[in-house]
């Protein structure tokens, strides 16, 4: 018999011994007066003198996480909310069923205590027992050292092991909670109104991605789970919703890595008669806030760096100008190119690249503002981090941006960096039906080419549009990236509670008797 399931069998005959107690093995609820993180706030400052003077009383519950006996009398440590309280519990004061029960009790279980307040010889704060009661049992052994713990792939599988052990994860949590509220906060204030869309799309639209297929046994149809919500919440803007965001999940069936996870939160937002300028200045304002929210700063740490959200520390290039500024040449020397939607120059360029030592492919094939992207991927990405706004992107991988009036191989689109990754992609909203119609067959043609990510044709929402949608812009800012550097997380999955992870391997069979 394994070691755990040793230890499970003890502790299921001493929860037979505390039922024989009299004690209720997992009772419905435990009337408390205080939490732990109230007390400490409330009493942590007052003196062993004002504590006497006063008599607390308190009815507190929490999970065990010290414990130790000395004759007649004991300590343990309870933890509520990621805080700990000692407890002093003597035979004297909660008598012999009581002082049997606290002698059965394990590292990890729950309990209630009715007692007061008061400061231990060594100035401790900690309640003077006078009841115990039972609420449940930490059957399986909870680890001596957590932190220590080499297997990363546990700590996410059973997370809630993770953040009873380890408060700094719990604090990584917290804040991306308080992420989330500030943005809807922030939105809320400049009048934009949360609604939620359809997770289950016929079609697989708003973002260039391989979707999950799942099927609707009903209607006997197939159905993907969104990879956005991008075209649902245009529709309403069609319909008169003039500012409008969700805070939502989307579903991408793609690799796993430190900034990917096939299912991730996004906030996406879309802001009516105003264009790619107007929402960017509204997601930069909601970040700045965040960032204040939830580090009370502007500063935070990014590994070994210090990235500044301050306003005036956000810089904005546009994708040609970052191509040429971080242009990997030692002798410093720039291309002179003033053509980036041509083949032959853009074809130079890439040349010029891997002469430098840069891996990068070239298709003739492809639109050249597939190249150019790639080009900047290469070139620039890796230098953005501080936050920095990178604008005007190509048309061939902009199928829902709106185009320059005078340029229209470029769209008036635009992305946010920090951390060296992108962590919003937003833009001037295409409203034209023709352009959109003319864009979704373009991305068919590179369907048949074999990406199986371009966008399909959507004909409901092309007749959205033809109801006439004012103009707008348009944003998605990825909430997981964002969690990410605002904890200094260097994995998405520090800042998921629960990560996909593959199937869990069956341990190796126990030896047997001859």
């Amino acid at each position: 018999m394994a070691l755990d399931e040793q230890i499970y069998e003890l502790r299921r005959e001493k929860l037979k011994q505390i039922e024989a107690l009299g004690q209720a093995t997992y009772p419905s609820k435990y009337e408390f007066t205080h939490t732990i993180p109230q007390i400490l706030a409330e009493f942590l400052p007052k003196t062993a003198e004002e504590l006497e003077a006063s008599r607390v009383n308190v009815r507190v519950a929490g999970r065990i996480m010290a414990i130790r006996l000395m004759g007649k009398a004991g300590f343990a440590h309870l933890q509520q909310d990621g805080q700990r309280l000692q407890i002093y519990v003597k035979k004297d004061a909660v008598g012999d069923q009581g002082f049997d029960l606290y002698k059965l009790l394990d590292l990890g279980d729950h309990i209630g205590v009715n007692g007061y307040l008061f400061r231990t010889r060594t100035g401790e704060l900690s309640v003077h027992v006078e009841a115990i009661t039972f609420l449940a049992k930490d059957l399986l052994p909870l680890p001596e050292k957590w932190h220590g713990l080499t297997d990363v792939e546990l700590r996410y599988r059973q997370r809630y092991v993770d953040l009873v052990m380890n408060p700094a994860v719990r604090e990584v949590f917290v804040k991306r909670t308080r992420l989330v509220q500030s943005l809807r906060r922030y939105l809320d204030g400049q009048g934009f109104l949360e609604v939620e869309t359809p997770m289950m799309h016929a079609i697989a639209g708003g973002a260039v991605a391989r979707p999950f297929v799942t099927h609707h046994n009903t209607l006997d149809m197939d159905l993907f789970l969104r990879i956005a919500p991008e075209l649902y919440l245009k529709r309403l803007t069609v319909g008169g919703f003039d500012r409008v965001y969700e805070i939502n999940r989307n579903f991408r069936n793609e690799g796993l890595g430190w900034r990917w996870n096939p299912e991730f939160t996004m906030l996406e937002a879309y802001q009516a008669y105003t264009d790619y300028l107007g929402i960017m200045n509204t997601t930069q304002g909601a970040i700045e806030q965040a960032v204040l929210d939830v580090t009370g700063g502007m500063k935070t740490k990014w590994g070994d760096e210090e990235l500044d959200w301050s306003h005036d520390n956000w810089r904005r290039m546009t994708m040609r100008e970052a191509i040429l500024h971080f242009w990997p040449d030692a002798a410093g020397a720039k291309p002179e190119i003033t053509d980036f939607a041509a083949h032959e120059p853009v074809k130079a360029l890439v040349a010029r690249v891997r002469g430098a030592g840069v891996h990068l492919k070239y298709d003739a094939a492809e639109p050249v503002g597939k190249t150019v992207a790639n080009l900047f991927e290469a070139v620039a990405e890796e230098h953005l981090l501080q936050p920095t706004i990178i604008y005007e992107f190509p048309t061939a991988i902009s199928p829902l941006s709106k185009q320059k009036p005078d340029e229209p191989d470029w769209t008036e689109r635009w992305e946010i960096y920090a951390g060296k990754m992108e962590i919003a992609n937003g833009f001037s909203e295409l409203n034209d039906p023709e352009d959109q119609r003319s864009r979704f067959e373009g991305q068919l043609k590179e369907r048949e080419r074999g990406d199986d990510e371009a966008h399909q044709m959507d004909e409901d929402y092309i007749r959205a549009l033809s109801y006439g949608m004012p103009p707008a812009g348009g944003v998605g800012v990825g909430v997981d990236r964002l969690a990410m550097l605002l904890t200094d997380s260097h994995t998405i999955r520090d800042v998921i509670l629960f990560p996909l992870l593959r199937a869990e391997k069956p341990g190796p069979p126990e030896p047997t008797n001859p």
